[in-house]
């Protein structure tokens, strides 16, 4: 008996390593289910995550198992069935989640889960973790409290000569009415 071998054909090969490709430059990715969408809807869809620097690609689910597992990423297997698209978040995958969140709300995509920061997200997490504020709000907030205290003080230091002033003017209308 002859033994089995396993024939690998170099289109695959290649298709794995573009994937591959792609996934190394990102750390964040959320699965989708594209399923019903137009043409239309997709590139609409694709221009807002444009915006936020993402890109929305669909992959072959197989091809997507192998390429997470080669990059050392968790393993996503439920989140890889059906007809899956990503979206490969280059920046910050806060906007991007609320993009696919807000696009969701038209009930044609459904968000399958993600990988964020290494962890494995599901559906209804992911809706959760777009509710989240971005870095920039965040960094607005704390910039404004510390902000706070000092504005304080100016007003407080503005408004001891201001009174004197207004007391000072009251006591000369007086006396000018007088």
């Amino acid at each position: 008996m002859s033994d089995y071998q396993v024939k690998i054909q170099d289109h695959k090969v290649k298709a794995i390593e573009s994937i591959k490709g792609d996934f190394s430059n990102v750390k964040d990715f959320i699965f989708t289910d594209y399923r019903g969408l137009t043409v239309a809807q997709i590139t609409e869809l694709r221009n807002n995550l444009r915006k936020e620097n993402a890109i929305y690609k669909v992959i072959k689910n197989r091809f997507a198992k192998i390429a997470l597992k080669e990059l050392n990423q968790p393993a996503v297997d439920e989140h890889l069935t059906g007809p899956t698209a990503v979206a490969l978040s280059t920046e910050e995958a806060g906007p991007v989640a609320k993009a696919l969140v807000a696009f969701a709300k038209n009930g044609v995509l459904k968000i399958k889960g993600g990988i964020i920061d290494g962890n494995v997200f599901d559906a209804e997490q992911m809706v959760a973790f777009s509710k989240l504020p971005t870095k920039p709000e965040l960094i607005a907030k704390l910039m404004g409290t510390m902000k706070a205290p000092v504005q304080n003080m100016v007003y407080i230091l503005h408004g001891v000569p201001q009174k004197l002033v207004r007391t000072l003017q009251a006591v000369a209308d007086k006396k000018a009415a007088e």
